[in-house]
């Protein structure tokens, strides 16, 4: 009888380590697995992956229960195989010596190492590194014993769980069911410039993904072509005008206006041209082309722009101000050189809005503050302005004639105990459109020369 009682608890011992070992790799997979990985799986309607998306969309219940088994298992593990072990061992070391009282503590004191090792190996290690070496496919061999343990013991759980969710409450935490597997832009944007640094993802791979991931953090007047560089046509003009003006711009969608640009009643695209008689083309009024567009606000998100205009079959979209005034156009080239870069066909200009040369950086007036930090390395602080103009403007305090010359704001840099920058940049006024700065040179300078600078600033002022 004491034999068979024996045999009857090693095996009683072998499957609460074996039920220890479910209940930590079904742990263990649940919180390895992504959500996109579990939601795939489940849509190709097997009944084990439809299990585990129920148990990871439960997770802090199912945490719980595993949990609550582990902690059973372990416990009686330690209550049968102890006594066992010490059993069997107490005659090898009262054979070697030992009184019968010293036999006793020696083989207790190993029977509890070795029933917490190989507990703490088989039960817990082992299943804990295949969990995560293989979440999905041992989450789907441990989703069925777990489901009826927790449906076994669901009021149990249920009580532990809300005891626990009471306490992190009262420590000012909301609890979770489940985990966030998702990754904000923030940090897949750190992720990829991170692999461009270590060489990990090709630099122009890592640009173009870098540039998606702040696409939708964008505003529709960050995207847009501003007002003041819209060609547009009256109403009153004709199809003759509008190939003219195709011809003469490169552009091929014009606003068709009623005496100004707030007052868009629509957009003509020239290739409408090519379906009207060159007879007529000289009688016929745009106003009977123009078609309605959408009209989006310069606050909505880049993604909700880009679904708007490629919506539309014109795809393009007026963007307005808060006060209702047209701020600009926004066209699908828009859209997609934001995330590619400069695209350009054989009717764009040649003038880019960047170009190096020899001491510096020839920009554009109307290129956004982020896209000179990105194209030159010179960042500037927060402030009034959005495009490098407006920087200049602010930085001078008047309309700018060419050749006016201004030290931006560097807050990167190092201040030395005179006062000064070390090393800076000098905006200089290339050229105007009217009262619009057309053009800017960025020229990076050392210290002695923005010493020089600012010295004789301070002797003209």
């Amino acid at each position: 009888m004491s034999a068979a009682l024996t045999v009857l608890s090693l095996v009683g011992f072998i499957a609460l380590t074996a039920g220890t070992a479910l209940f930590v790799a079904a742990e263990f997979s649940l919180t390895a697995l992504e959500r996109s990985t579990v939601e795939a799986h489940a849509r190709t309607g097997d009944v084990r992956s439809r299990m585990v998306r129920q148990a990871h969309r439960t997770l802090s219940f199912q945490l719980s229960g595993a949990q609550l088994g582990i902690t059973i298992t372990t416990l009686i593990t330690g209550y049968i195989a102890e006594p066992v072990i010490a059993r069997l061992l107490a005659p090898v070391f009262t054979a070697a010596g030992l009184n019968s009282g010293a036999a006793n503590g020696v083989s207790l004191a190993l029977a509890l190492v070795l029933a917490t090792s190989l507990s703490m190996i088989y039960g817990e290690l082992v299943p804990k590194n295949i969990a995560i070496a293989k979440p999905m496919a041992t989450a789907r061999m441990t989703a069925g014993p777990m489901v009826a343990f927790s449906v076994v013991f669901k009021w149990m759980i249920h009580f532990l769980n809300s005891t626990a969710n009471w306490v992190v409450r009262r420590l000012g935490v909301e609890p979770a069911e489940e985990l966030r597997s998702a990754r904000s832009p923030q940090e897949l944007g750190s992720l990829v410039r991170t692999s461009a640094q270590r060489g990990a993802l090709d630099q122009r791979t890592a640009l173009v993904m870098d540039r998606s991931l702040q696409f939708g953090e964008r505003s529709a007047e960050e995207l847009m072509t501003p007002r003041v560089k819209v060609e547009s046509l009256d109403k009153s003009d004709t199809i003759a005008d509008l190939i003219a003006a195709a011809s003469r711009t490169g552009f091929s969608r014009f606003p068709v206006i009623d005496g100004d640009l707030d007052n868009a009643l629509g957009v003509v695209h020239v290739k409408q041209a090519f379906t009207h008689p060159a007879n007529v083309r000289r009688t016929t009024p745009l106003q009977l082309l123009a078609r309605p567009v959408p009209v989006v606000p310069a606050s909505l998100d880049g993604d909700e722009v880009l679904e708007r205009v490629r919506a539309d079959g014109m795809q393009v979209a007026l963007v307005v101000d808060e006060y209702g005034g047209t701020a600009g156009l926004v066209t699908m080239e828009d859209l997609i050189e934001e995330i590619l870069g400069d695209v350009r066909d054989e009717h764009d200009e040649e003038e880019r809005d960047v170009r190096r040369v020899s001491d510096g950086w020839d920009c554009s007036g109307l290129l956004r503050i982020d896209e000179v930090s990105r194209a030159t390395g010179y960042d500037a602080p927060e402030g009034e302005y959005e495009t490098l103009g407006g920087l200049v403007l602010t930085g001078l305090g008047r309309i700018p004639v060419v050749g006016d010359e201004v030290v931006l704001p560097n807050p990167t840099a190092n201040r030395h105990p005179n006062g000064h920058d070390d090393g800076g940049w000098i905006a200089r006024v290339e050229r105007m459109d009217g009262r619009r700065i057309d053009r800017v040179r960025l020229i990076p300078v050392t210290p002695e020369a923005l010493i020089a600078r600012t010295q004789q600033e301070h002797s003209h002022g």
